[in-house]
């Protein structure tokens, strides 16, 4: 806390959340972790990051639900002080199907859950960085994916949907806060090795695909972490509204 830097990271209790956690702590941050259900995952980040000398808070909340994303924001507030980066990381897909088999259920779950919660925490975030509400500034970093480019065909449309609603709403929210000291980017990640191909129904689905990547090889989770603290930090002070896809060249 002594930094006056604080970040707020959404779903970071595994995978490019929890890597980016690791980052920000390691540079000098103080990091909230937020969780929904897996308290020991994230509790074994918070305690990754304790034992290298950083600052880390652990808080659940369901951030598509409005009370809970001002519980979650309330809770920085109070423990942490002045928030300064938000990290919109959560993003859930559903079992690989074509747009047929795809029921109202799981298409409204799916954009609950990755564009609204970007939009409340945003809300939020912004109501204490922008300086028209006498915040000092800050940064905004989303987590999109490059199925917002590929559409993710006989797979995931609705998760490449919410994607790209999210992308549109980077731009949008960028150019409408510029000149209130707030900076708001997003990267879209490719295949990158993390356990939410699993929920997907195919863990392996990086290794199958790699061939098509012109890297030849998926992504780390720490790659993607990199990019998104660039995108937070003041060595992008000249950008915002942008993009960087950490896909290997897809």
């Amino acid at each position: 806390m002594g930094s006056g830097k604080v970040a707020l990271i959404t779903g970071a209790s595994r995978g490019i959340g929890a890597e980016a956690a690791k980052l920000f702590a390691r540079e000098g941050y103080a990091v909230c972790i937020n969780y929904i259900a897996n308290a020991d995952a994230a509790e074994n980040v918070r305690q990754a990051i304790l034992e290298e000398g950083g600052t880390c808070i652990t808080v659940q909340a369901d951030v598509s639900q409005s009370s809970e994303v001002r519980r979650l924001f309330e809770t920085v507030d109070r423990e942490l002080g002045c928030l300064t980066v938000l990290v919109n990381n959560v993003g859930i897909l559903q079992t690989q199907s074509r747009v047929e088999d795809i029921s109202e259920e799981r298409f409204l779950n799916v954009l609950q859950t990755n564009v609204m919660s970007c939009f409340l925490c945003s809300k939020e975030a912004i109501q204490r960085m922008s300086t028209r509400h006498g915040g000092s500034g800050g940064s905004i970093v989303n987590v999109s994916s490059g199925a917002s480019k590929s559409g993710s065909p006989n797979e995931y449309v609705d998760y490449a949907a919410s994607k790209g609603a999210m992308d549109s709403f980077t731009r949008g929210l960028a150019l409408e806060v510029a000149q209130e000291g707030i900076r708001v980017n997003a990267v879209r990640p490719g295949l990158i090795y993390t356990d939410i191909h699993e929920t997907g129904g195919e863990a392996e689905r990086v290794e199958r695909l790699k061939s098509i990547i012109p890297l030849r090889r998926g992504g780390q989770a720490i790659e993607v972490a990199e990019a998104i603290y660039w995108l937070a930090s003041d060595k992008s002070s000249f950008v915002t509204g942008s993009f960087i896809d950490p896909s290997g060249g897809l």
